[in-house]
């Protein structure tokens, strides 16, 4: 196998990885079905056969004494169903695709990609999965601020490689931006769907149909008490937009989002 690994930062500060030609028939997937029971076969018949999103993770995640966060479970919006994960950054990047429109289900670590290597059987569980609306696949793994390890990036160039041989995508996920971590981060707080507007979306929408400072709609709508979760809640789920470069005040702007302007 030719040597290879991360090759640059893209926009969203996550690490590309350089994809070279390798020996994809050879990859086998790794997983347990719903059961227990593990199963070793060939990467490619896997990624089509398989639903891995509905598998458990194929390793316990390890607890480490003196971490400020242990394993733990995210409810996601996205299947309306718990999801492990193992660590901090894994939750962080959970929380990100579960607000993603494209993505429809998620998974912490349920598959593990094996291939030989120089003589020896090499292995690597990608930290997250998630299935997107074309039925596709995104394998994803996090990396601290200092970046990767050499032996992760040369493990996730073949991660890459056979991610794309069937269609999916790989992401080396650097640090979000702090702001938007911790926007999200309370917008999720009301992501759960008791939250939601209900019978009165309609004015909801109605009331952003112009972009215009969050409160001034808020207080128009009636008891701010009662509106604010679910202005909240339609910023979470996309019916609402607003900036998340900046940190959320009660003047925000906010605005319909153009899919719910083009539904009206």
């Amino acid at each position: 196998m030719e040597r290879g690994g991360v090759v640059g930062v893209d926009a969203a500060g996550d690490l590309k990885v350089s994809a070279a030609p390798v020996a994809t028939g050879r990859v086998d997937a790794c997983f347990r079905d719903l059961l227990g029971k593990a199963h070793q076969v060939s990467w490619l018949e896997a990624a089509q056969d398989v639903v891995f999103e509905d598998c458990p993770a194929i390793r316990s995640f390890p607890v480490r004494y003196g971490r400020r966060v242990a394993p733990g479970w995210w409810w996601s919006s996205t299947s309306g169903r718990l999801v492990a994960y193992g660590s901090g950054a894994m939750r962080t990047q959970m929380m990100l695709l579960d607000r993603d429109p494209a993505v429809v289900a998620l998974a912490c670590r349920p598959v593990e990609l094996v291939w030989r290597e120089d003589g020896k059987v090499v292995g690597h569980a990608p930290q997250l999965m998630a299935r997107l609306q074309d039925g596709s696949g995104l394998l994803l793994d996090c990396v601290g601020r200092s970046g990767s390890s050499a032996q992760l990036a040369e493990r996730a160039r073949v991660v890459a490689a056979a991610a794309e041989a069937v269609g999916w995508s790989y992401r080396l996920a650097g640090p979000p931006d702090p702001v938007l971590v911790a926007n999200v981060r309370w917008l999720a707080g009301y992501r759960h769907p008791r939250y939601a507007a209900g019978p009165w979306m309609s004015a909801l929408v109605e009331a952003f149909s112009s972009p215009r400072p969050a409160v001034e709609a808020v207080c128009e709508l009636g008891d701010p008490i009662a509106v604010w979760p679910a202005v909240f809640h339609a910023l979470w789920s996309g019916v609402l937009r607003v900036g998340l470069d900046e940190p959320l005040h009660e003047r925000a702007v906010v605005s319909v989002a153009r899919q719910e302007a083009e539904a009206a």
